[in-house]
């Protein structure tokens, strides 16, 4: 199945959907928008990775930032935060350059490694975008987060591409039918952005309905 370019989501999203659906379509179903800390801080340190307009070469790499991505059998576009081409024996050819070369996507994050996955799904999506536009194989990426200074290479297997495709399957459908699911209240709840907005402890309080009962019984 191939979607059309009017129905794609944004790859972003996928980290939104894992941490929670809820959290994921009052953002891209509601269109629904708060800042917190770690939001505005997030999106300071990729004003400085992303410019589209500059590209680097440093020896036998060649690096794009901000490179627009999209798939048309997953139904997803959005940007890598930096792309780099290694020159290598075997790979693909770049229009104006020598050689050929291997396609290895890096995502920047302002913390530090996740025991969870959604940036790890996330460089997955991409990579899964880059393989299907540039007709190759990537096997890794990796994740620079800020915190530690460092990146972390992330093998991109066959198992994480399976969860990209069913999560973006399930978002289609989220998306097709306009569903935001009900309030799960737990604790990741109270450092979402959204929190306001969501009011997840609203999701504990019990029905009139069941109030009424209550009263009745212990009376």
């Amino acid at each position: 199945m191939e979607y059309n370019e009017d129905d794609y989501l944004m790859i972003s999203g996928i980290q939104h959907f894992k941490f929670c659906r809820r959290q994921w379509a009052l953002i891209h179903i509601e269109q629904q928008w708060d800042d917190n800390i770690h939001t505005v801080t997030g999106e300071l340190m990729h004003k400085k990775v992303h410019d589209p307009d500059v590209r680097e070469k440093r020896k036998d790499v060649i690096i794009s930032r901000a490179m627009p991505v999209s798939s048309r059998n997953l139904g997803i576009s959005g940007e890598c935060d930096v792309v780099e081409f290694h020159k290598c024996e075997e790979g693909i050819k770049l229009y104006g350059h020598r050689g050929c070369y291997r396609v290895y996507p890096v995502e920047y994050k302002k913390g530090s490694p996740k025991i969870t996955e959604e940036d790890i799904l996330q460089l997955a999506a991409q990579t899964m975008c880059l393989e299907e536009m540039f007709s190759t194989f990537v096997g890794e990426g990796a994740i620079f987060y800020g915190e530690t200074r460092r990146r972390e290479v992330i093998a991109v297997t066959e198992e994480l591409r399976k969860q990209v495709k069913d999560m973006f399957a399930e978002m289609h459908q989220y998306y097709e039918r306009q569903y935001t699911p009900r309030v799960k209240y737990t604790k990741a709840c109270n450092s979402c952005s959204l929190k306001n907005i969501c009011l997840p402890k609203l999701g504990r309080a019990v029905s009139v309905e069941d109030y009424i009962d209550k009263m009745l019984k212990d009376s």
